[in-house]
């Protein structure tokens, strides 16, 4: 009996050990998924997404909406569903393993492994593939045509587009009529080149005598003898319904028309025929014809194709040499039925522009080589840019014997290293510019004065919006504000009349271009400019509720809740407050009508436009329109449908939210079959599809109740590890206001015992409480999972502010959730610790300075010296960091001079003589937000104390690290540091005897012994 006891008991205790969960390390990160490209088919029956590992091979799914049909392609990306819902195109990346092993040979990118393209009937098995391909495109409305470019072949190698490799399976007679083609072709081209290359040398020969049979001399470039250029390749035109395929040989760029009726395809010379030329081709892919637009340029860029597929624009160069340092484009235009393009436009037929004061010299223009031509909707207007002429570098001078500077005045627009940053920019600088169709006179619309000129979303209309920020530059440095310049362009000769003066982020035109439409920060409303009348109009003064953000604590004027769009014909505009969607008329002729009743704002629910048709920029009666909602006291989320125009009912608010979090909407083109990404704290974001939805109905649906079940199910390992769970807590900061804050403890969580404590924290995170955290190598802050998995409490509590004391209101809000925290038994006092990055190191670089009872901190990227800082640059935009601190983040709302005790006060460096607490920073050498001296300048101060302090630099990383062998180093650092100081675990030697530079790249100082 006794025997019998002990044996359940044995077997009882390894059952218990078998059952208990593993904890997170290190090792899980590349393993774990997301899911990355998703789409529907045009008419809803097909699913297809990818599921992506943070390293590895990916996998692409296709699955049936309405069948059972599924399917899975290893290492598939790149996805695209042909428009009549039939084919679906894709990549097949090479193996992660041979990619990475070509990196470690060092391989040149001809010598890596290279994509094969592939695609399948949907609802079939067999699978086309077709290896080493660059590129594909579809055309987006039409779903016969498939056009794929090849890489170059390798020596040797037989050329892919000589055959098809097929799956397992026949893919059927288009298959086998593509491979016989292919071959054809092949066989065809080998002839031809053959042939021509013997006539080639006869009658050199019978030119050169015997003296022409030495080797080939060197190959050409374009435009200029000797030089060679990058040839291209071949690309295939393919029928995916006939099989029917078409190669053009030395291809580099081409292009389908929306409808898919017209290719055009650039080609360049071929550098061992001297007598070849680039060629632009018109492919008519109704009847296969093929004409030559132009030939023997050096350069052609930007084609832009009319919507029905009948007129063509581009810019092109053809005279110049290819080195040389300036070269004048020509706007060129073709039409079928011409026998070449013609010259619309060149530098000869531009009108004299705007100079930039009464007293400067009009700077040249030409046509701009860098602007995305496009036409208007209708096909009556083409829209291009103009470009100033700028002088030549002189090539005569000597490098270094020329001075290299950079002078900063007082009077420029931006600062020398804005201009720097700005520079590339500046180069390729547009100012618009339209011609009409029949009319041979551009049209100017854009200069110096009025850089940035936007017409309605179609073109169609007669106006446009001009704007410029040139007059409130300077001020920027201070401000940040982006304060414009507006005026009324018209397209027909290009005069423009001022609307508005200072407007604070600038102004959009209405779709059909009747109104424009602005916030005033000031006056905290919408305004209107109706172009009948030439009558400005305040639109929402009859609404009572803040359109502002009313929990803004900035030194500034709050910032709007925003739009959500316009009404068909401009009739209305929908405004948010932080609730609810206003319907105003843009004309204020009628009152605003709260479209959701009020009962956002009644049951502390926020309503959001989900916009699903990026085609159609307006909302229409009698439309269903996706709403996503938010309830802001518990932070759960919803979706409901609504039909415009019927009355809101909004559901029950019971039922309306729920512990989800929701992104990624899509929908199927043609009809409302509708999916999205669904998780929360515990559930991966998978993708869930509601199926095509009943839209005869006239009520409102709720989308989230019940919740509709995932069909993908990512991270099933999950389930093994100890995860964490999340709680909202709410308490009474020092100053007697309320706060809240996210609580994460682990799943096997016992409140017998005692766990240590992380503060993390930047300003308000309480509204992520059901989004998914994955286990992944952090960016710049710690990883939630993997602490809490093993062992810690996670606390993220909101910071509220007030102006001028930054640094007291991170104490007021961390210190009374510390104390808050520290009445359940649980909490191991002893053992608390913070960290923040960014803002958040900042914060927790001042509160080591204002209290000792934390036992470590990491401080990443941090603001230590607001004096210095103040005056420093954000050298990733190169701006001034001055308006931080007056009007934005910093919240010091005053210059250094006005009151420079705040900024002392405020500054952790002030005060590094107080810190008591181990200091762990990270701060980058090519840090573009926060420069890289503040966080030198507060190691060196703590090390001159005798305070222990750390500082890890990984170089070559800006304010938060990208590169994932750097991300993996970090996650690791930060894990020993908070596990010496939190849990007693023996310190890695980069924190007792350090790294020297004699070791670097050689040992990296993680181990312990």
């Amino acid at each position: 009996m006794r025997k019998t006891a002990l044996s359940w008991l044995l077997l009882l205790t390894i059952g218990s050990a078998f059952s208990q969960k593993k904890i997170i390390d290190h090792s899980v990160y590349d393993g774990w998924e997301n899911i990355a490209e998703r789409s529907l088919s045009p008419d809803g029956k097909y699913l297809v997404y990818t599921i992506t590992p943070q390293e590895g091979d990916a996998r692409l799914v296709i699955r049936g909406t309405e069948s059972s049909y599924a399917k899975e392609i290893p290492r598939g990306a790149d996805a695209s569903i042909t428009a009549d819902s039939r084919f679906l195109i894709f990549h097949i990346k090479p193996f992660f393993k041979d990619t990475r092993e070509a990196r470690i040979k060092k391989k040149t990118p001809d010598q890596s492994p290279k994509d094969t393209l592939a695609w399948i009937e949907l609802g079939k098995d067999s699978l086309v593939k077709i290896p080493r391909v660059r590129s594909y495109k579809i055309p987006e409305k039409e779903g016969g045509w498939l056009a794929y470019l090849l890489e170059k072949p390798q020596p040797g190698a037989p050329n892919p587009s000589s055959g098809v490799n097929r799956g397992s399976s026949s893919y059927g007679p288009a298959s086998d009529s593509l491979a016989r083609i292919h071959k054809l072709i092949a066989r065809a081209d080998s002839l031809s080149r053959a042939s021509d290359s013997l006539r080639a040398r006869i009658a050199e020969i019978g030119a050169k005598g015997f003296a022409a049979l030495p080797p080939t001399p060197p190959a050409r470039k374009a435009g200029t003898a000797g030089e060679t250029i990058d040839e291209g390749t071949d690309l295939i035109l393919l029928d995916l319904h006939t099989g029917r395929a078409v190669k053009y040989p030395l291809t580099s760029e081409y292009y389908f028309s929306k409808q898919g009726n017209v290719l055009v395809i650039e080609t360049t010379r071929k550098n061992s025929d001297t007598a070849s030329k680039a060629l632009i081709l018109w492919v008519d892919t109704h009847n296969g014809r093929t004409d030559t637009v132009l030939k023997g340029f050096h350069d052609a860029r930007n084609y832009a194709i009319d919507e029905p597929g009948k007129q063509l624009a581009f810019v092109a160069e053809r005279d110049s040499v290819a080195r040389a340092l300036v070269k004048f484009y020509r706007l060129w235009y073709y039409t079928p039925g011409m026998d070449s393009a013609i010259v619309r436009a060149d530098r000869s037929t531009i009108p004299a522009a705007r100079s930039a004061s009464p007293t400067a010299k009009p700077l040249p223009l030409t046509i701009s080589p860098d602007y995305t031509n496009f036409f208007s909707r209708d096909g009556s207007r083409l829209f291009l840019g103009l470009t100033p002429i700028r002088p030549a570098k002189d090539t005569t001078l000597v490098d270094f014997e020329t001075a290299r500077l950079d002078v900063w005045n007082y009077n420029d627009d931006y600062l020398a290293p804005q201009q720097l940053v700005r520079l590339n920019e500046e180069l390729k600088r547009s100012y618009l510019a339209v011609i009409g169709k029949d009319d041979a006179k551009l049209v100017p619309l854009g200069d110096v004065n009025c850089e940035t000129v936007v017409p309605s979303w179609n073109g169609n209309g007669p106006y446009a919006l001009g704007s410029s920020s040139k007059r409130y530059r300077i001020q920027q440095q201070w401000e940040e504000n982006n304060l414009q310049d507006l005026w009324l362009v018209d397209l027909r000769d290009g005069s423009r009349q001022p609307v508005m003066e200072k407007v604070r982020g600038g102004a959009t035109l209405s779709p059909d271009g009747r109104f424009m439409l602005w916030y005033d920060w000031h006056q905290k409303n919408w305004f209107t400019y109706d172009i009948r009348n030439a009558k400005i109009t305040n639109i929402t003064a009859g609404i009572r509720t803040p359109l502002y953000d009313e929990e803004d604590d900035h030194p500034d004027d709050p910032p709007p809740h925003g739009v959500m769009g316009w009404k068909e014909g401009d009739r209305l505009v929908y405004i948010y407050d932080k609730y609810d969607i206003w319907q105003c008329d843009p004309a204020a002729q009628t009152p605003p009508v709260n479209l959701t009743r009020g009962l956002g704002r009644r049951y502390q629910n926020t309503f959001r436009y989900v916009r699903l048709d990026r085609e159609d920029p307006v909302i229409h009666d009698g439309q269903w329109a996706l709403l996503s909602v938010f309830n802001q006291k518990d932070m759960s989320n919803g979706l409901a449908l609504h039909r415009m125009g019927a009355p809101f009912t909004g559901g029950s608010p019971d039922q309306l939210t729920g512990p989800q979090s929701y992104n990624g909407f899509f929908k199927a083109k043609n009809n409302w079959t509708l999916a999205w990404l669904q998780g929360s704290f515990n559930q991966p974001y998978d993708v869930c599809l509601a199926g095509k939805i009943d839209t005869t109905s006239t009520g409102d649906h709720i989308l989230t109740s019940p919740a509709p079940h995932p069909v993908s199910h990512i991270n099933a390992q999950q389930s093994s590890y100890n995860w964490f769970t999340v709680e909202l807590h709410h308490w009474k900061m020092l100053d007697g206001r309320m706060s809240e804050g996210l609580l994460y403890k682990p799943e096997n969580f016992d409140s017998t015992k005692k766990y240590p404590i992380l503060f993390y924290f930047y300003e308000r995170d309480a509204a992520t409480r059901y989004q998914y955290i994955a286990p992944q190598p952090v960016r710049a802050s710690i990883n939630i999972p993997y602490f809490v998995s093993n062992g810690y409490l996670v606390f993220d509590p909101d910071i509220f502010y007030k102006t001028g004391q930054p640094g007291e209101d991170a104490y007021n809000s961390v210190m009374s959730a510390v104390r808050y925290l520290s009445r359940f038994k649980w909490v191991d006092t002893t053992k608390m610790a913070l960290q923040g990055h960014s803002w958040g190191g900042y914060q927790v670089a001042y509160l080591v300075t204002r209290t000792h009872i934390f036992a470590a901190a990491e401080a990443g990227a941090p603001v230590a010296n607001m004096t210095s800082a103040y005056g420093g640059i954000r050298w990733g935009p190169g701006i001034s960091r001055q308006f931080q601190y007056e009007r934005s983040q910093s919240r010091l709302g005053a210059s250094l001079w006005q009151k420079p005790e705040l900024y002392i006060k405020n500054s952790p460096l002030f005060r590094a003589d107080k810190v008591t607490t181990p200091l762990l920073m990270m701060h980058n050498d090519a840090d573009g937000s926060v420069p890289w001296y503040q966080g030198i300048e507060y190691f060196s101060a703590l090390r001159r104390l005798g305070k222990k302090t750390w500082l890890i630099e990984y170089n070559g990383e800006d304010h938060g690290l990208t590169e994932r062998r750097n991300r993996k180093d970090w996650s690791i650092r930060l894990g020993q540091f908070f596990g010496h100081y939190l849990k007693g675990e023996p310190a890695p030697h980069w924190m007792t005897t350090g790294v020297p530079a004699t070791l670097k790249g050689i040992d990296w100082g993680l181990g312990t012994e």
